[in-house]
């Protein structure tokens, strides 16, 4: 499948910004989709995802509570809703799909590595004053 992101930039500290994410090319509805990121020097981390067969969501510690992920299945798009931005939460933010449902979740909720099997291009985001 191929993912399209959109809507990164630059925001000041305890600011929103909104990351879609456009889905095409899937032939089968059993994936998660959602969200990882990547800080300067830092190992990519899973941020959030949802279940595209159930709809259940997932989210990083880091980020729950101040981060809502969402989609709109007309629209094959997927959306992260961002509030409360630190710049902790810089970098570069990447769209990923997988067939691998329970291990893309351990990846988002432990932070475990894992090889996802589409991405998107990335978009930046940066928080600063």
């Amino acid at each position: 499948g191929q993912l399209v992101e959109s809507g990164g930039g630059l925001v000041q500290p305890g600011g929103s910004l909104t990351l879609s994410c456009a889905a095409s090319g899937f032939t089968s509805d059993y994936y998660a989709i959602g969200w990882f990121r990547q800080a300067p020097g830092k190992e990519r981390e899973g941020v959030s995802c949802v279940s595209n067969y159930d709809g259940s969501t997932y989210y990083a510690n880091s980020v729950k509570g101040r981060f809502t992920i969402s989609r709109d299945n007309a629209k094959k798009t997927v959306y992260l809703h961002m509030n409360s931005l630190k710049p902790e939460d810089t970098g570069v933010y990447y769209c990923a799909a997988d067939q691998n449902i329970p291990k893309y979740i351990v990846a988002v909720v432990r932070g475990t590595p894992m090889t996802i099997g589409s991405w998107g291009q990335g978009t930046q985001v940066t928080v600063s004053s």
